[in-house]
């Protein structure tokens, strides 16, 4: 089945499912080539508590499992390194953790220095794609399915994509459980359940990036209003979610 007409099936499929069956079904049909990839953003350290915790036997079975990765491109706050220790302590896991490449990194330092995100929207999309889009490349290596904690509440940027999409640039099936969630919703969640946050949420910080490019929001503005603020907000993304 082309991969087109996959996808509108399984759209159709879990038009009404939960969270929880969309994880159950992927978990299961594609165990040992599915993985999360967590920003441990709430709605990642969501999709974590309910691998882990819900489907045990899921996450850890003989087949492979589901894999949880992060991406540390070396500029990140010190409270998500401490949401890190917190997480794999709690669940009795290991997060596993992709660095970028130190000889692109300091290549790019070298030739635009060490915060040329700020210079243009050319030089922003560089610094991702070396510190974080080609670290992704090495973690999908064997995967059929990634797993997103994207909410279509969360930008202008997100607003039409679906609970499962397919990743063209990565050959991928991308499930996103959370998708209809609201952001009530998603902390309503996490207070019932305990799942560990990192604490930058409760000073303003709705969406938490690299710790140069990430402030915190006013009340009512977009949650994804504090990344690249400097930019316009359709440029708001770091190439991860690319549609095509």
């Amino acid at each position: 089945m082309e991969a087109k007409q996959l996808i509108l099936e399984l759209n159709e499929r879990f038009r009404e499912a939960s969270a929880q069956q969309v994880l159950e079904y992927f978990l299961t049909e594609y165990a040992g080539r599915i993985a999360l990839s967590s920003s441990l953003s709430v709605e990642d350290q969501t999709l974590t508590d309910m691998i882990v915790r819900q489907f045990p036997s899921l996450y850890k079975n003989e087949k492979g499992g589901c894999r949880v990765f992060t991406l540390d491109t070396g500029r990140l706050f010190p409270e998500t390194y401490q949401l890190i220790d917190k997480t794999n302590l709690k669940y009795g896991i290991q997060i596993e953790v992709f660095f970028p490449d130190y000889r692109e990194v300091q290549r790019m330092v070298r030739e635009e220095g060490i915060n040329l995100f700020y210079n243009s929207v050319e030089s922003r999309h560089r610094c991702c794609r070396i510190r974080k889009l080609e670290p992704l490349k090495r973690a999908f290596r064997g995967l059929d399915v990634w797993i997103c904690g994207l909410r279509r509440e969360q930008s202008v940027t997100r607003r039409d994509m679906q609970v499962v999409e397919w990743d063209e640039i990565h050959g991928l099936i991308k499930v996103n459980p959370l998708i209809s969630w609201t952001e009530e919703q998603v902390w309503d969640y996490v207070r019932e359940h305990r799942v560990p946050y990192n604490k930058l949420h409760i000073r303003g910080y709705p969406s938490i990036g690299c710790e140069p490019c990430t402030r915190a929001v006013e009340p009512g503005e977009d949650v994804r209003s504090g990344r690249w603020w400097w930019e316009s907000p359709d440029h708001r993304e770091c190439g991860l979610h690319q549609r095509h």
